[in-house]
């Protein structure tokens, strides 16, 4: 028998003002007393899925097809090397759709296979990558319309699907769909579930929950729900100033002002920060995230004593391993002699940006694009430049041999990649040519 949408209602927190009529939004400023209650009763739902519906045959041999490439595969086994010409592509060990990414659009497929003809909605993009959303779109899938930076649900009916993406939803989100009577499909990734779990921990014990992150992206703001008391510093330079707040105190006013949207509601810094707890937005660097754990652990050791540090400082890993291993490749692709670094994905996905940063690092000359299209021909390229808008460079391509890195972001599939190979081989022959 399908679960009744109050019973589940009834773990929730007492309905706040902006509880009572959610047209526009989820309800925020408050968080279920007990979310993980909220979580394990949803999952008993008949309706709430966060597997596939057994389709799984038909689904791959669909996303083989739109997907992968042969010429990928040939790249692969010949040391993801590639010489055409004056041009040699040398491709990173580890790149493109991570198991989690291909689980969730995997699942969102499969989802409008077995609901033919109910509205399907996406809460978000399901995952970083326009060319994947784009076809979702084209399958009448319909993705939640963003107004003055807030999600409009007033659309979404009784007995509607709507598909969480692959980096999550808000515990309030979760909570406005189930209280709808909407069939939930839950694509979140294992390891944004890991993190939630241990935030989960640091509220059990009364700690604040530091995370590495970004306060304005979509998996940042899942995870924060899922926290009682919160503090998101976005790199180390954060991460040491309120390093030094714990030790040596501040200005109050000011730290507000610099945290005012990275923070939990009601946030005190001097009565907040005696006990905390490290998580991380799972698309981070891992170094950075490696190096913020230990920066709060020697604090808290400093401020308290090496014999309280476990009443002050909880810390676990989460940092993905797929995110790791792309990183890891980028790191170790930068190592010989490059001329020219491209890499490929989404423009508002973390883990792409990071691994331009790398390149950036190693001044190697580098363009961040998130489709072959972007390769307007020889001369010209539209890309984002870390922390600026799309803009467009001209002269990109140098002339004679070059060596030339590739890479992509974990939701980039390697048929854009293929695309994006071709289209710097073509360009190069053109501007050969004269």
């Amino acid at each position: 028998m399908e679960t009744p949408v109050t019973d589940l209602a009834a773990t929730s927190l007492t309905a706040t003002p902006q509880d009572s009529a959610p047209e526009t939004s989820a309800p925020t400023g408050a968080t279920p007393l007990d979310t993980k209650l909220f979580r394990r009763s949803l999952n008993h739902s008949d309706n709430y899925f966060r597997r596939g519906f057994g389709h799984g045959k038909a689904v791959a041999e669909t996303m083989a097809s739109s997907y992968q490439s042969s010429l990928i595969q040939d790249i692969r086994a010949n040391g993801n090397l590639l010489q055409r010409g004056d041009v040699t592509i040398r491709l990173a060990e580890a790149f493109g759709f991570c198991w989690g990414v291909e689980r969730a659009v995997a699942m969102a497929y499969e989802t409008r296979k077995q609901f033919p003809a109910e509205r399907i909605w996406i809460t978000n993009e399901i995952i970083h990558n326009p060319s994947v959303n784009d076809r979702l779109r084209s399958m009448g899938v319909l993705f939640i319309d963003v107004q003055n930076g807030e999600k409009d649900f007033s659309g979404i009916e009784r007995g509607d699907v709507v598909i969480l993406p692959a980096f999550g939803a808000s515990v309030q989100e979760m909570q406005l769909l189930n209280d709808r009577g909407c069939i939930i499909v839950d694509t979140t990734c294992p390891w944004v579930s890991k993190v939630w779990n241990s935030v989960e921990k640091h509220k059990k014990s009364d700690y604040t929950s530091i995370v590495h992150g970004k306060y304005n992206h979509e998996e940042t703001i899942a995870t924060s729900s899922f926290a009682n008391k919160y503090l998101v510093v976005l790199n180390m330079e954060q991460a040491e100033y309120v390093s030094h707040y714990i030790l040596q105190g501040g200005d109050r006013t000011e730290f507000m002002v610099k945290f005012a949207n990275a923070c939990s509601q009601g946030f005190d810094p001097d009565r907040d920060l005696e006990r905390i707890g490290v998580a991380n937005q799972t698309t981070m660097l891992k170094s950075e995230t490696e190096a913020i754990g230990k920066l709060f652990e020697r604090t808290m050791m400093q401020k308290f004593g090496t014999d309280k540090l476990n009443e002050h400082f909880m810390s676990f890993n989460t940092i993905c391993d797929a995110t790791q291993e792309r990183q890891d490749a980028m790191f170790e692709l930068v190592e010989d002699p490059i001329d020219l670094m491209i890499v490929i994905g989404g423009f508002n996905s973390s883990n792409t940006t990071h691994l331009q940063e790398i390149a950036i690092e190693r001044q190697i000359p580098s363009y961040h694009i998130d489709c072959a299209d972007r390769i307007l021909d020889e001369r010209a390229i539209e890309h984002k430049p870390l922390h600026h808008d799309i803009e467009r460079t001209e002269n990109w391509l140098p002339a004679g041999p070059i060596v030339v890195g590739v890479t992509s972001g974990a939701s980039t599939p390697d048929k854009a990649v293929e695309e994006t190979i071709e289209r710097i081989f073509a360009c190069k022959e053109r501007l050969a040519l004269g």
